[in-house]
């Protein structure tokens, strides 16, 4: 585009104040509220550029004098520009609300549920009913108990067993020493693995040992001669339950106490040496962690990995239908694949353990003895019970250190839970702030601590069920490498947050003061994960939750934590029961006169879900810009965020259709909000602008600006979108900021082939007349001259025949 093609520069831009055809500033001159220079720019009023000129020279001279008289008063009697940050979010950046991605992967995770009560009685003598544990074994640690395992069990086993990877090694290494450490989680299949061992190179003769007791109390007498010898070791910590509270001296110093003892290869050296005295074997069960990790690198420890669940699965049918017609088996295979057993279940990958729960559910379901809906409320029970197992009595025993390190484990299971598919690093911080919330609140007179070097973190996953991968997170304009830390299945974010949240309400007060913690860091990956398991929270309960959850995050000055409780609040209305409630606070706040709870009001009513629908939320934005002064920039600023976050919500018609009845409403104020709402269209990416719903359809334009991504997926709104964008730009008080936002939409698509092709196409629709043709000329002279970032004049010559077009129409 050769400079003899553009306008010159300075010319190119008429008084935008009296485009009359479009409808600029028509409703605006019927408002009284505006000062006098509106109403004469909304009129149409032709004052010619030196009458400007003069008035300009005049108020600039009015200026000059304040300010060397040292008086402000002229500054302070000047309205401000509703449009001085028209580009600027209601947390101050563009880019502070976060990328979409962030908060829809939130919201899948509460997709489950929460959990219901549950009793679970397990085969080795422990009995959970709801959220108690109690065990069936007496108290008194001075006595040693041992028992054989029934050849019945040892039978069964054999006919069921499905050997682990390593079996063999395993076998000999345990015939070569004696002693073998089995490190796995708990229903993983490694006390199966130790009985068969041990029933294979005894011939069955298998005793279990007390749990109680560590390796280093037990004696030779307790050892049956030629036996197998199966021990649950308990974590060191656990087996300092019983040792009293350390008392206090007389100065109020904790008295010395001896420090429990640390299983290490040397008691394991002297229980191998006791067997080998009684020609016997023994297997210890250790659960992963860091004493794991410590024995894994030594002579005894090895890692039991659980056999592939199907197979487990197979084998437990097989035996449990073997006296049933030719075709159960393959039946009760094929209802294990449906659909809603697999989504009830909600686990990638079933353990041993609960392969063989669901092996009887669904030989009882062939039988008829169980129907299609018990079928799939005892498949949904299994996160349940997971949940019950990690957190019963998880602050035994009730003082500081014992109980951090199973406080820590509870911590980053809740972690995990809130910040499923997001970093390991922002999972881990969190899990060990709320370590610090439940070790202070469980004992006060203790500060709490972090272990520098405890579980590595290519093992600590494993304690909350959970895998580390390669991921993404999503920063908004970028999407940048993450390592992310995930559960093994959908439903267990559901029943971890269910379980805590309804079984233990001493537990409530740590996790509320975490999450609001969470919802004032500035990194929206981390906010906005905690707002919304916040307002899955308040669904759960109304009550506790919007009192100590929502409230202190509204009342404050704070931008960043009142979107928190607008995201929270909007969340917890997705549940029909509790949308009400939440409507009413809404309602409530929004007439309160209260700047903070009003503000929050109108961030709420952005994500659709407390109102009930798109129009329901326009018309409560409404409600309060209408009472509001036309440059209340407080208000405007939060409530235009919404209309742009509403026409990005996957039902942008109504959207249009009501600015324009707000335009022809007439009311300033209303106008206004117009304008700005149609400046952040232009400005804002997509992708800043998310939701608490779906819209898929916006995915791949998510770096683009709203406009853009409009224009791609519903070509049929540009009619609508082209009008409102010219009465904007026509209009005196917000042409300037409209005029600018456009440019940088400009500079943009220039630099995106799909984005220009679309900008393009609009362009024409922006110049229905001269004056418009010479705006948008204008503007690209400036673009093309600007000597620090000028357009590329190959994008700028497509735009400006683009522009050209349009006379032709």
């Amino acid at each position: 585009m050769s400079d003899q093609d553009e306008p010159a520069a300075g010319n190119d831009t008429p008084d935008s104040g009296h485009d009359r055809g479009d409808g600029g500033g028509r409703g605006d001159a019927q408002d009284r509220g505006g000062d006098r220079g509106e109403r004469g720019g909304d009129r149409g009023d032709r004052h010619d550029r030196g009458d400007r000129d003069r008035d300009r020279d005049r108020d600039r001279g009015d200026r000059d004098r304040d300010r060397e008289r040292g008086d402000s008063a002229g500054e302070q009697s000047r309205e401000p520009s509703v449009f001085a940050t028209a580009d600027r979010g209601p947390l101050g950046g563009e880019s502070d609300t976060g990328g979409a991605a962030t908060a829809l992967r939130a919201v899948r995770t509460w997709a489950g549920g929460a959990a219901d009560r549950l009793t679970t009685i397990h085969g080795d003598g422990t009995v959970f009913e709801g959220n108690q544990i109690f065990a069936l074994h007496g108290s008194d640690r001075s006595l040693f108990v041992q028992g054989p395992v029934p050849p019945e069990t040892l039978d069964h086993l054999g006919r069921v067993y499905c050997a682990t990877a390593g079996y063999a090694r395993m076998r000999d290494r345990l015939r070569g020493h004696r002693v073998l450490v089995l490190c796995g989680e708990p229903g993983s299949g490694r006390k199966a693995t130790a009985l068969a061992l041990l029933d294979e190179l005894t011939g069955g003769k298998v005793f279990r040992l007390d749990p109680r007791h560590g390796v280093d109390e037990i004696t030779e007498d307790v050892l049956q001669e030629s036996g197998g010898h199966l021990l649950e070791l308990l974590t060191e910590d656990a087996r300092a339950e019983g040792e009293p509270r350390p008392a206090r001296s007389g100065r109020g110093e904790p008295a010395v106490r001896r420090p429990a003892t640390r299983l290490s290869e040397l008691h394991l050296d002297r229980f191998g040496e006791l067997l080998r005295g009684r020609d016997a074997y023994g297997v210890v069960l250790v659960e992963n962690g860091e004493l794991a990790d410590r024995l894994l690198r030594g002579r005894y420890g090895m890692y039991c990995a659980p056999p592939p669940a199907d197979e487990v699965l197979h084998r437990h049918l097989w035996h449990l239908l073997r006296a049933e017609p030719d075709g159960a088996l393959g039946a009760a295979r094929a209802r294990a694949r449906r659909p809603d057993v697999v989504r009830a279940l909600g686990l990638e990958e079933l353990r041993p353990r609960e392969a063989a729960r669901l092996a009887e559910h669904l030989a009882r379901h062939w039988r008829g003895e169980m129907t299609d809906e018990q079928l799939v409320a005892e498949c949904a029970s299994f996160v349940r019970s997971q949940a019950r197992e990690w957190f019963a009595g998880a602050d035994r025993p009730g003082v500081l250190p014992e109980a951090l390190p199973a406080l820590s484990a509870g911590a980053f299971r809740v972690a995990v839970a809130v910040f499923d598919g997001s970093a390991y690093s922002l999972a881990a911080e969190a899990a060990e702030l709320l370590a610090w919330e439940l070790a202070v609140t469980l004992d006060p007179d203790h500060a709490p601590g972090r272990r520098l070097f405890g579980t590595h973190a290519e093992h600590r996953p494993v304690q909350a069920r959970a895998v580390l991968e390669d991921g993404e997170l999503d920063l908004g304009p970028a999407k940048v490498p993450v390592r992310a830390v995930r559960f093994q299945g959908e439903a267990l974010a559901g029943a971890v947050l269910g379980e805590i949240w309804h079984g233990y309400h001493n537990v409530r007060g740590p996790v509320a003061r975490w999450l609001r913690a969470l919802c004032d860091d500035a990194r929206p990956e981390v906010w906005v994960r905690a707002s919304v398991a916040a307002g899955v929270l308040c669904s759960w309960d109304w009550i506790h939750g919007f009192r100590e959850l929502v409230v202190p995050l509204a009342v404050t000055d704070e931008p960043r934590a009142r979107m928190a409780a607008a995201t929270a609040l909007a969340e917890a209305a997705r549940d029909p029961r509790v949308r009400p409630a939440v409507a009413a606070v809404l309602k409530d706040w929004a007439g309160s006169g209260e700047d903070t709870l009003v503000r929050t009001a109108l961030l709420a009513h952005g994500y659709v879900l407390a109102a009930g629908s798109v129009p329901g939320s326009l018309d409560a934005l409404a409600r309060v810009v209408r009472t509001r002064e036309a440059t209340d920039v407080d208000v405007l600023v939060p409530a235009s965020f919404s209309v742009a976050r509403l026409l990005a919500s996957g039902e942008p018609e109504p959207v249009l259709r009501r600015l324009r009845q707000w335009l022809d409403d007439g009311r300033l104020n209303l106008a206004n909000l117009v304008h700005l709402a149609v400046i952040r269209a232009l400005a804002t990416r997509t992708t800043h602008l998310w939701g608490l719903r779906e819209v898929p359809e916006l995915d791949e334009h998510a770096a683009r600006p709203l406009l853009v991504a409009l224009l791609a997926t519903r070509p049929a709104l540009a009619p609508e979108l082209a009008r409102l964008l010219r009465h904007t730009l026509a209009t005196a008080r917000s042409g300037e900021a409209a005029l600018e936002a456009l440019g940088g939409l400009l500079r943009r698509a220039a630099k995106d082939p799909e984005a220009l092709g679309h900008v393009r196409a609009f362009l024409p629709r922006l110049a229905v007349d001269r004056r418009d043709r010479d705006r948008l000329r204008g503007l690209l002279n400036e673009l093309v001259r600007d000597r620090d970032r000028p357009l590329d004049r190959s994008a700028a010559r497509r735009m400006w025949d683009a522009v050209t077009e349009g006379a032709n129409r």
